[in-house]
């Protein structure tokens, strides 16, 4: 399987997870389904009634948290800018802003969200992209996230 370049294989299971630090709950990306590295990705993720949210978010009429479709989009964002490198290990991509936030349909049990990220600017280490949530085609959220590239070892003391 290969991205619609055709020049490299779209990241599988174990490669999400080898760029992103995420793990359940907070790994959002089921699926990469297209990707043109520091350009656009395209992720999906499955939205599940077992996932914790739904115990207590609104459990007789659940619906998944706008924050949390804000994460899938920023982790969809960071595939963009980090699924394609070879240097991906060691490097994370931060969010460091949200802008223009507009949340437009519900996001169900059962729903599939697509989530489509398109690099707009990038400027040294610091990034800012525009990222679409849809639901069988229906935009349930879309916003301009702001990102920061930074070495996965940057909260560390130096001192030791």
């Amino acid at each position: 399987m290969s991205d619609s370049s055709g020049a490299r294989p779209l990241p599988e299971a174990q490669d999400v997870l080898r760029i992103l630090p995420h793990r359940y709950p907070f790994l959002m990306i089921d699926r990469v389904v297209e990707l043109e590295p520091i350009k656009r990705a395209v992720c999906v993720k499955n939205v599940s009634f077992n996932e914790p949210q739904f115990t207590g978010h609104f459990p007789e009429n659940p619906i998944m948290p706008g924050v949390l479709i804000v994460e899938a989009l920023a982790q969809a964002g960071a595939i963009m800018m980090l699924g394609g490198s070879d240097e991906a290990d060691g490097r994370l991509a931060v969010l460091t802003g949200i802008e223009n936030a507009k949340f437009r349909r519900a996001v169900r049990p059962g729903d599939q969200l697509r989530l489509e990220v398109d690099l707009e600017r990038l400027r040294g280490r610091y990034g800012r992209a525009f990222g679409r949530a849809t639901v069988e085609g229906e935009v349930a959220a879309e916003m301009t996230i702001s990102f920061a590239l930074l070495d996965s070892d940057f909260s560390r003391s130096k001192d030791g």
